[in-house]
C-alpha cells in the first residue's frame, strides 16, 4: 500500500474511531440506564401511591394538628409540600419553600395528576377535594440521588475509558507509523551514511510503497556507483600499467638511439656503418612515434565527447582500394596471401581510421604467422562467403559488410580471443616482436573505432587458424 493511502486511512481511523467508541459507550450506557430508569419509575410511583393515602386527607389542609403526622412520612429523599387553592404554602418539608410562602398558581396548576420524571427528581402534584370542593393540593418530590450518583460515576468511567482508548489508539498509530515510516527511513539514512563513509552495507528489504521505491532506487544507484568505482579502479590500474609499459617500451629504443648517436659522433665508423646506424636510429624513432601515436589515439577514443566523422563511400571501390595492397605486401614478407572482395552497397565510414584498423589487423597477422604461412583478407556481403573462411554462413545473418583478416598459426583459446582486445594485452609468443608491434594498444584501438562505426569486432580461433571478423552496418537510406 502506498504511504499516501496508508496515511489517509490512518487519519480517518484516528478521526472516526474515537467518535465510534464514544457513541458505542453512550448507546450501551443509555440502554442500561433506560432499563434502570424504567425500574426506578415504578418503584417511585409505588412510593407516591403510598404517600397519597396519607396526604389526601382534607383535614391536612384545614387543621394544623394533622400536619405533625407528615414528619413521619418524609426523609432525605422525600419532600412533601401542601398548598391551599390560592397557592399559599400550608406545609413543606423543604425549609426554603416556607420562606417563599406562595407559589405562582399558573405554574402550580400545571401537570396535575402527572408523575413527572426529571433528571434529579420525580414530581407528582394532585388536587384534594372535600364534598366536591377543592380544599388544597399537594406536591410530592422524590430525589433521584442514587440515579444521579450512578450517572456521575458512569460519566467519569466514560471519560476515563475514552482517554484510555485514545491513548491506546495513538500508541498503536505511533507504533505502526514508526514501523512503516520512521524505521525504514532511519535504516535507509544509516545505509546512505555507511555507504558514503565506505563501510559495507547489507541490502534492505524493499516494501511496496514510496519508501520501497526510494530504497530500490538507492540500491540501484549504489550498485551503479560500485560498478563505476570498480571500472574507474580498473581504468586507473590499466593507466598505471600502460604508463609503466610505455615507459619501458620507450626507454629501450631511446637507449638504443642514444648509444647509436654516440657511436655516430665518435667519427670512428666507416661510411657504410654510419648509414646502418642512422637507419637503426630512424627505425627506433619511428617505433617511438608509433607508440605515442597509439597512446594519443587511445586516449582520444576514451573520451565520450569524441565523435568519429563518417562519410558515405561506394562499397566496391572503397574496399578494393582498402584491401588491394595487402596481398602483394604479404607475399613480399614471405607469406602466402589471398584477398577476396565482394561488396556492392554504400557504407558510412571514416576511411583514415578504418585504414588504421586494417593495418593493425594485418600487422598482427604477420606477427603471429610463421614464415611461409597463409594470410587471408576479405570484405564481403552475405550470402557470399570465401571458401577459406572458418565461420559458417548461418552465423552471418546481419545485413552489412563483413571484413575478415585470417591467418594460420597456433589455435587460441576463447579466453585469449576475448582478451586480445583489452588494452596492453599481448600474447607471450609475440613478446620477441614487441619492437616491431607496439605496446599492445592496437587491437583495443581497433575495437573502439569499429564500435564508433556502430559495428562489431570479434576473434574466432580453430584448427590452427585465427580469424578476426568486423561487421559494419549498411548505410540507411534517408
Amino acid at each position: 500500500m502506498k504511504i499516501k493511502s496508508w496515511l489517509l486511512i490512518t487519519y480517518f481511523l484516528v478521526m472516526l474511531l474515537p467518535l465510534v467508541a464514544l457513541y458505542g459507550f453512550y448507546v450501551s450506557i443509555n440502554n442500561y440506564y433506560q432499563d434502570k430508569s424504567m425500574q426506578e419509575y415504578f418503584e417511585k410511583l409505588n412510593v407516591v401511591n403510598d404517600l397519597k393515602t396519607h396526604i389526601e386527607n382534607p383535614k391536612l389542609y384545614t387543621d394544623r394538628e394533622f400536619k405533625d403526622d407528615l414528619e413521619k412520612l418524609i426523609n432525605d429523599h422525600t419532600m412533601i409540600t401542601l398548598y391551599n387553592p390560592s397557592g399559599k404554602v400550608l406545609y413543606s418539608s423543604n425549609p426554603v419553600a416556607t420562606f417563599t410562602n406562595f407559589e405562582d398558581k399558573q405554574v402550580l396548576y400545571q401537570e396535575l395528576n402527572y408523575f413527572k420524571q426529571n433528571y434529579e427528581t420525580f414530581v407528582y402534584k394532585q388536587p384534594v377535594f372535600e364534598e366536591g370542593k377543592m380544599v388544597g393540593l399537594f406536591k410530592i418530590t422524590l430525589a433521584r440521588t442514587e440515579w444521579t450518583e450512578q450517572v456521575q460515576s458512569s460519566t467519569k468511567i466514560i471519560i476515563a475509558c475514552s482517554i484510555i482508548f485514545l491513548l491506546l489508539l495513538y500508541c498503536v498509530i505511533i507504533y505502526f507509523l514508526n514501523r512503516r515510516l520512521n524505521r525504514p527511513l532511519k535504516q535507509l539514512i544509516e545505509q546512505m551514511q555507511d555507504f558514503a563513509k565506505g563501510r559495507s552495507t547489507a541490502p534492505l528489504p524493499i516494501s511496496k510503497d514510496e519508501i520501497g521505491e526510494l530504497t530500490a532506487s538507492f540500491q540501484s544507484m549504489q550498485q551503479e556507483i560500485l560498478m563505476n568505482r570498480e571500472k574507474i579502479e580498473n581504468e586507473q590500474s590499466q593507466k598505471e600499467f600502460m604508463i609503466a609499459s610505455l615507459s619501458h617500451d620507450l626507454k629501450t629504443p631511446l637507449t638504443s638511439i642514444q648509444a647509436y648517436a654516440e657511436s655516430i659522433q665518435s667519427h670512428a665508423l666507416s661510411e657504410p656503418e654510419r648509414k646502418d646506424y642512422l637507419r637503426i636510429v630512424q627505425s627506433k624513432a619511428d617505433y617511438m612515434k608509433q607508440l605515442l601515436d597509439d597512446l594519443m589515439m587511445f586516449t582520444l577514443l576514451q573520451s565520450p565527447t569524441y565523435v568519429l566523422e563518417l562519410v558515405t563511400v561506394e562499397g566496391e571501390e572503397f574496399f578494393d582500394m582498402l584491401l588491394g595492397d595487402y596481398e602483394q605486401v604479404s607475399i613480399e614478407k614471405g607469406f602466402m596471401a589471398t584477398t577476396a572482395i565482394h561488396v556492392t552497397k554504400n557504407y558510412a565510414v571514416n576511411p583514415k581510421q578504418l585504414m588504421r584498423v586494417l593495418d593493425n589487423l594485418v600487422g598482427n597477422a604477420w606477427a603471429y604467422t610463421n614464415p611461409g604461412g597463409t594470410i587471408f583478407v576479405a570484405a564481403f556481403e552475405t550470402p557470399f562467403l570465401p571458401s577459406w573462411y572458418s565461420v559458417s554462413a548461418s552465423e552471418l545473418q546481419q545485413r552489412g559488410v563483413y571484413i575478415v583478416v585470417q591467418n594460420s598459426g597456433s589455435t587460441l583459446s576463447s579466453a585469449q580471443c576475448q582478451q586480445m582486445f583489452e588494452p596492453m594485452h599481448q600474447l607471450d609468443e609475440a613478446r620477441s616482436h614487441i619492437g616491431q608491434r607496439g605496446a599492445g594498444l592496437g587491437l583495443s584501438i581497433a575495437k573502439q573505432i569499429i564500435e564508433k562505426h556502430n559495428g562489431t569486432i570479434q576473434a574466432i580461433s580453430a584448427n590452427n587458424e585465427t580469424a578476426i571478423t568486423i561487421w559494419l552496418p549498411e548505410e540507411e537510406l534517408g
